[in-house]
This record gives structure tokens, sequence and C-alpha cells, in this order.
């Protein structure tokens, strides 16, 4: 590649660096150069182009309108770079390389290990890096070129601009005390459980937005004792025996049923919602997304998440397992 454009790229890596660090001295150390550096490159851009692409202040301001446009050719130039570079930088007997690089739904996280393994077997030149991320940020980041793929929902929100696949549906159960309330029921339903001391993800989480779209199904309003972003915390708290909550059944193969409770399938609805992959609907698709969608159409998540679940932990209790003998 010739000087002056190895140049040019150089400078669009300082404006989305920029972009992503919202700091000049971050973006610099980002980017391995010093500020001045960055600064000169992003002048040097404008110069090029005759337009003022920063608003510059004490501190950066944000992007010019003739800014933001220039930001998004510049990612788009850079992931087509990145693309031909792996198009053809690797060799046959290397196989695919590079890193793969994931946003997930936090809900999605524990049956993940489902698709990322068979992809590490498959490619075992790659790496992954894998990010807990809201729905609307996996499609600002996609469209941002700063991921590859992304696990969400498909149910409920339209996606323009995006190819999607369906990887398993999301069925709910109640985790609660194992002599709590419904410690003689095999179900339960929607509008008893707002009536319990609830600990659920917070309203930005899509989940979170289905729940509460399924308790006005069921003709009432929840208002959850505790909210919190994190599934892991969810679960502890319950356990720790002050609340219950409402799960997906896909969490149970990861975290297990954890002791001192229950889980109860949830009726009056009965309902499900679609767990898959997202991508930008490009044509070609770059290497590392084709790879995955392809790892993707020869799996059955459904059936490996049902396979990791087992059946017993929707029967109806026996008796009360004795808790695990203390070390001495």
């Amino acid at each position: 590649m010739k000087e002056g454009a190895t140049v040019f790229l150089r400078q669009l890596e300082y404006l989305t660096a920029l972009a992503r660090e919202e700091h000049f001295g971050r973006a610099a150390a980002a980017c391995w150069v010093s500020q001045p550096t960055l600064s000169d490159g992003i002048r040097k851009l404008e110069a090029e182009f005759g337009v003022s692409v920063v608003r510059r202040g004490h501190r950066f301001e944000g992007f010019t309108p003739e800014g933001e446009r220039l930001l998004a050719w510049a990612r788009r130039l850079l992931a087509d770079r990145d693309q031909l570079v792996a198009e053809f930088g690797r060799t046959s007997h290397q196989g695919l390389t590079g890193r793969l690089r994931l946003g997930a739904v936090p809900a999605s996280l524990p049956p993940l290990s489902l698709l990322t393994v068979p992809f590490c077997e498959l490619h075992p030149g790659t790496r992954l890096t894998v990010l807990s991320l809201t729905s609307a940020e996996i499609q600002r980041r996609l469209i941002d070129f700063e991921l590859d793929a992304g696990l969400t929902y498909l149910t409920g929100e339209p996606m323009p601009g995006f190819r999607t696949m369906p990887l398993y549906d999301e069925r709910y159960v109640l985790l609660t005390r194992y002599d709590g309330e419904f410690a003689d029921r095999t179900e339960v339903g929607w509008a008893e459980v707002a009536e319990l001391p609830l600990c659920l993800l917070t309203p930005d989480m899509q989940h979170r937005r289905i729940l509460d779209d399924l308790f006005r199904r069921a003709g009432v309003t929840v208002s959850p004792r505790m909210e919190t972003n994190s599934v892991s915390t969810l679960c502890s708290h319950v356990q720790g025996g002050r609340w219950a909550s409402v799960i997906s059944q896909a969490w149970l193969g990861l975290l297990g049923v954890p002791p001192g409770t229950r889980v109860l399938p949830l009726v009056e609805p009965t309902a499900t919602s679609t767990v898959g992959l997202v991508v930008l609907d490009s044509d070609p698709q770059p290497l590392m997304t084709s790879a995955l969608i392809h790892v993707v159409e020869s799996l059955d998540l459904q059936r490996g998440i049902d396979d990791l679940v087992p059946l017993g932990a929707f029967a109806p209790p026996g008796p009360r397992p004795e808790p695990p003998a203390q070390r001495r």
C-alpha cells in the first residue's frame, strides 16, 4: 500500500478512536501516538476535505455534521480494509485467523458457549471478544463496525438493515424459595407472581421490557423490590431468600437451580421470545461473520438448551435436599 494511502487510513483511525474515546488524550493512547500527533492528523483531514470535522473547546465537544458524515465513511473504509487484509492475508494452511467480536444481551450470555465453543473448535486460529450489551447498543456497534455479530431478541423490535437468524426460544420460569408461597404448586400465573417481592433486570434491558409486557397481558403491573443489570447478581439474591425472580429456562443450563430454590413454569399467558443472531445485511459478508453464520446453520441450540436443563427442574418438589456438608 502506498505511503499516502497508509497515512490517510491512519488519520481515519485517529478519527474513529476519537469517536470511541470522546477524549483526545485517551484516543491518542489507544492509537499509540502522542496527543499532538493525533490532533495534527485530524487537522490534516480537515484540510484535505476543506471542512471542520471536530467541534473544539477546552475539551472534545463532538463532531460537526460534516464530521459525522466523514466518521461514517471512515468506519466503513477501515472495516473494508480489515476485510481485505483478512481475505488476502491468510494462507490455505493457516485457516481463519483474527478476532470475532460479539455483543450479547445479558439474558443470552449463559447459553452462549453452545455457540462459541463449536466456533472455536472449527476455527482454532481465532480469538473471541464477548461484551454484555443492551439490544440498542448492539445495533449501534454493528452499524459502527465495532462488532461482527450480536445475540439479541428478534421479537418486538424491528431491525431494518440487519440480517437475523433465530437461535432458540426463551421460556420463562419463576425462581423462588424451595419452601416459599408456591411450595405445593407445579405452575404459577403471572398475576400471582406480581404480588411477590421480585428481583428483575433493569428496564433498559429488553428481557425486562418483555416481562413487563407479559405482566400487562396478565392484567397487572409489576413493581420489583430490586433491579440489577447482572444475571448472576439476580440469581444470587434469589438464593439469599428475600426475593423471587422471573428468569429464562436457558439460564439454568449454566447456572443450575441455586440451592434452596426451585423453578415453576409460568402460565396465563404461556409465552416465549425468540433470541437470535443479528449481523449487518451486507454482501459479501466479512469472513469472520460468514464463518459464524456457517456454524449457526449447523447447530440446534434449542435442543442443546433443552438437553442442558433437566426436565426434573420443573417437577413437583420432593423432600427438601440436605445442604452440602461444611468443611472442617
